[in-house]
């Protein structure tokens, strides 16, 4: 069996590269998979706290089923967007939305 530690630094290290990735890609669609990478890591962390403090009980695997779907939705209106960005400008990079300022 895996200890639970392993699920928190895995879902630590996720939580990092989601963010590092987020912070430096400049690209809508990387920055939309760093998202989902952070969300993945909360998912993790539901399901390893949930087998951690309730082993026998079934809430945090709810919260992550919940989550997915949230996350799955958030991710199906996001393509939208950047699919009329890419429509309107012909490029996906941020640096492009600026002109929507203007």
């Amino acid at each position: 069996m895996i200890p639970v530690e392993y699920f928190f630094v895995l879902s630590a290290l996720l939580f990092f590269i989601g963010v590092f990735g987020f912070i430096t890609r400049r690209n809508l669609i990387a920055m939309l998979i760093s998202v989902e990478l952070i969300l993945n890591s909360v998912d993790i962390n539901f399901a390893a706290f949930n087998r951690l403090l309730f082993p026998g009980q079934m809430e945090g695997f709810f919260f992550t089923l919940f989550s997915i779907g949230v996350s799955a939705a958030e991710t199906a209106v996001a393509v939208a967007i950047i699919i009329n960005v890419y429509r309107n400008f012909n490029s996906d990079q941020v640096n492009c939305i600026e002109n929507m300022k203007n």
